[in-house]
């Protein structure tokens, strides 16, 4: 891999602050970012991409390539959960295999963002329907980890209320958020991108560098927690990302996807889900350990793409081009 891609990511702002809030941490200062600035942070990259992605999406339209990639976004969305499964079960029971699968069959909007300030930053073009890509592969791995669970394990006394289940991964804050900005994006085109520049792309480094800081900051506190995850799970979190990023890296070719449009799929078959899907098994699974799903993704996977995976990501796609 060329250096210079692996310094430049390591270089740049929000890459650093999200170090910084990890050293802040790890040196017990008392930095924090008081709520709910996290929160509002969170919601207006969403909203930016998403409306981004929307203009985008008003000029390229629905051609058969957004479809075929659409495919391949459903069919990671639908496969990653079920090998992940199998392999879980060679050492975890199953509610927490199929907790764990689901995690990382969905995808972190986080990382899929600062990859798209990767891409801004170096000046390569992506599509806006790869934000429409991000939004199909967030729910389908909360049913299918629902459905393991359910399946094959009916004799936990548990209930499953589907209708509220499928509600939460249909209709979940950021999801809706995400499609919403991306559909009013595409309705106003380009009028309306040049109406809102100065806040979807002017704030845009800004925001998500204060978002990473506050990220640094909660993953760090899960890194004590690493030592109750067990050797079997970390190797997971570690290994699993780079398996799936080689998966999503051959559908990008089957599907004849740009240099960035490639790129941004292979993260987001690489990444897992922090927020949604471990919010969802706690409500759906009870019985599998959150400290388990929540921690593997937040404290080793989410780094590991944030500061290796972007620069290896995006070196394997040109060496493949």
């Amino acid at each position: 891999m060329d250096t210079s891609i692996l310094l430049g990511n390591f270089l740049s702002p929000p890459i650093l602050f999200f170090l910084l809030g990890i050293a802040a941490t790890l040196l017990r200062s008392d930095l924090e970012l008081p709520q709910p600035l996290p929160k509002v942070f969170s919601l207006y990259l969403l909203f930016a991409i998403g409306f981004r992605g929307g203009v985008e999406l008003s000029h390229s339209g629905l051609s058969n390539g957004v479809m075929l990639t659409m495919g391949a976004a459903m069919l990671m969305a639908f496969g990653v959960p079920l090998f992940a499964f199998l392999i879980l079960r060679l050492r975890l029971d199953t509610a927490n295999a199929a907790a764990i699968a689901a995690t990382y069959g969905s995808i972190s909007a986080v990382t899929f963002i600062t990859a798209a300030a990767f891409l801004d930053s170096s000046g390569v073009t992506y599509s806006g329907h790869m934000i429409a890509a991000m939004a199909l592969m967030e729910s389908p791995a909360i049913i299918v980890g629902v459905l393991l669970a359910r399946l094959l394990a009916p004799k936990d006394g548990g209930t499953t209320s589907w209708p509220q289940i499928t509600r939460d991964a249909v209709l979940n804050g950021s999801v809706f958020l995400l499609i919403g900005a991306l559909v009013i994006g595409a309705l106003t085109g380009e009028k309306g991108g040049v109406m809102l520049k100065p806040f979807t792309h002017d704030l845009f480094a800004g925001v998500l560098a204060l978002f990473l800081l506050d990220m640094g900051l909660v993953a760090a506190r899960r890194l004590g927690q690493l030592r109750t995850v067990g050797v079997f799970c970390v190797s997971f979190a570690l290994l699993l990302p780079f398996v799936n990023a080689a998966l999503g890296l051959a559908l990008a070719r089957f599907c004849a996807l740009s240099p960035g449009d490639a790129f941004l799929f292979v993260i987001l078959s690489a990444s897992a889900s922090y927020i949604a899907v471990p919010a969802a098994m706690r409500l759906a699974v009870p019985e599998a350990n959150p400290s388990l799903y929540v921690t593997m993704s937040l404290a080793v996977t989410f780094p590991l793409n944030l500061i290796v995976g972007i620069p290896l990501y995006w070196w394997a796609v040109n060496a493949v081009a």
